[in-house]
């Protein structure tokens, strides 16, 4: 339940701290006061878009803290758990705080912690429920109607238990479709690999084997220009031309004929012997490879066609030339050590018919109790519609198919508001007030068999006066006695029901304040509401009257 609402600098309002305690309380004021400042501040805490426009005249910021109370509120205590944002000595503690400042930057903390917007949305949808006139209603919601259906029906428990065997059957489903999916890519994988692989064992190709063959093209592609220039090589060398071999063995045979024992003619002399000796290797060496340019046309054509094979699919799997047999060992190994293990696909398939046979099971005998506790839901609740003032009024519980975490039904809200016309959607066919009205109807009857969240309601009587404002009174008193309701009234009858009454008021600076009645504060306020400016006697003894019947 909501223990403390503190706000400041926001919109009209200066600073105003409250403190709620559980039963009915009831807030009125008179038209402009801001009574629904107090709803906008609480949207704040729970999400809603922040805006410059809430921030007060004059003030650099604004700043709304929420205190909770969540003794057995077990889904919002594990909620905080798993975040990591509960006290550890407060475990049933929640302090919610959101700020916003002139330049626009909002900032929301749960416990003193920084969360996104959505956190605190998901914490408050089990906190606190707001049904403000016009906007939207968490009744509308297809999940929030069935889970009323099922606080009716007593089958939380149940539900718990459907939810976890549902989460089962869809993690056994998702291991399944994982492992199937792993093991159809190691068979499309090995189909590519058995191509690929058998493509390339049937080139024989071995290491080097590119580098000798494209010098060996190069060698025979080139053998007319290279026979030329060796044959004038050879000319040089034998003496052909004027500075042949001949004419060197002719010089030193003449330097040798020179009787000097001077050391720089012998050393010409034996560099010049070296000299021809080497000439003379040289001129054997080249000539014995003039003797193997021999080429065969065949050979150039038959080199040039493997170096294509090779080259092309090279290109094919995207490696160079040289590094395709290093390719093709890569790949063969990929092919031996590619075995999907298909041996725990029976067993997966095992568990997944399990687990879904033992959710179907399990839901549809829920779905039974469901539906047999509908009739009872829906006359339960036809009759206080029609207390309410909505003549002809019903509530029909529309069922469908489906297979989720809540079972296999889903079940729509359809009203009758005029026996002259067929039931519609709630959201469809209810005005606003009427809708109000019929989400009480609904809220009273589901709690009480299950504890509901703190609500807050904006005027559930608006439009209503008289005896039917005196049963919504009645009403909003029987639901608070299974759950906190804080309701924004202008109706004396239900403001009377109030186990606590705030008064929203406007000082002469025109700032909003919020005051706790008791006593005869309490009577003026009622007596105001039913007599307007002109307060009388009368007034006065009716509201006691009022407040008398209330409390009885």
């Amino acid at each position: 339940m909501l223990r403390h609402l503190t706000v400041r600098d926001f919109a009209l309002v200066r600073e105003i701290r409250l403190e709620f305690e559980s039963g009915l309380t009831v807030l009125t004021g008179e038209s402009g006061a801001g009574k629904t400042i107090l709803l906008e501040a609480l949207g704040l805490v729970m999400g809603d878009r922040a805006s410059t426009a809430h921030i007060r005249p004059g003030a650099e910021r604004s700043e709304v803290t929420a205190e909770f109370d969540l003794t057995d509120n077990v889904s919002a205590i594990e909620f905080l758990v798993e975040r990591g944002l509960n006290d550890p000595d407060a475990p049933a503690h929640c302090l919610l705080r959101r700020s916003m400042t002139r330049e626009g930057r909002s900032r929301a903390f749960i416990n003193g912690t920084p969360v996104n917007l959505a956190d605190l949305a998901d914490l408050t949808s089990s906190l606190i429920d707001v049904h403000a006139q016009n906007e939207h209603q968490h009744l509308l919601r297809r999940a929030v109607q069935l889970d009323l259906l099922d606080d009716y029906a007593g089958i939380a428990g149940e539900r718990e238990e459907l939810t976890t065997m549902f989460r089962a059957w869809r993690a056994s489903q998702i291991a399944l479709d994982d492992v199937t999916a792993r093991i159809a890519a190691a068979r499309d994988r090995r189909e590519l690999l058995d191509y690929q692989v058998t493509e390339l064992l049937e080139l024989h190709l071995e290491d080097g084997e590119h580098e000798t063959l494209s010098g060996q093209f190069k060698h025979l592609s080139r053998i007319e220009e290279t026979q030329e220039k060796v044959a004038q090589a050879l000319v040089v060398l034998e003496g052909d031309t004027d500075a042949g071999l001949a004419d060197f063995i002719r010089v030193l045979r003449s330097l040798d004929d020179i009787e000097d024992g001077d050391a720089q003619l012998n050393a010409a002399r034996e560099l010049l012997r070296t000299a021809l000796t080497h000439l003379d290797e040289a001129n054997a060496e080249l000539r014995h490879y003039a003797d193997t340019l021999q080429r065969e046309p065949a050979d150039l054509e038959r080199i040039a066609s493997r170096l294509d094979l090779i080259t092309d699919l090279a290109r094919k799997h995207r490696v160079r030339p040289e590094a395709l047999p290093a390719h093709a060992r890569a790949l063969a190994d990929e092919l031996q050590g590619l075995a999907a293990d298909e041996t725990s696909l029976d067993s997966l398939r095992d568990a997944v018919k399990e687990s879904a046979a033992r959710y179907r099971k399990l839901a549809a005998a829920l779905s039974a109790k469901r539906r047999k506790a509908a009739k009872g839901f829906e006359r339960a609740v036809g009759e206080l519609i029609r207390e309410l003032g909505i003549k002809g009024g019903a509530l029909e519980l529309v069922f469908g198919d489906t297979e989720s975490e809540s079972g296999i039904d889903t079940v729509d809200y359809f009203v009758k508001t005029n026996p002259k016309f067929p039931a519609g959607l709630l959201k469809e066919i209810a005005s606003g007030g009427e809708r109000s009205r019929i989400s009480l109807a609904i809220q009273v009857v589901a709690a009480e068999k299950a504890r509901l969240p703190a609500l807050v309601l904006d005027e559930a009587d608006v439009g209503i006066g008289g005896t039917t404002a005196d049963v919504v009174g009645r009403l909003l008193q029987d639901l608070a006695r299974h759950t906190q309701v804080i309701c924004v009234t202008h109706a004396p009858q239900v403001a009377a029901r109030g186990t606590h009454h705030l008064r929203v008021g406007k000082t002469e600076a025109g700032e909003t304040f919020l005051e706790p009645l008791t006593g005869k504060p309490r009577i003026e306020e009622l007596a105001r509401m039913l007599g307007g400016r002109e307060i009388t006697k009368k007034t006065r003894e009716y509201a006691e009257e009022l407040i008398s019947a209330g409390s009885g």
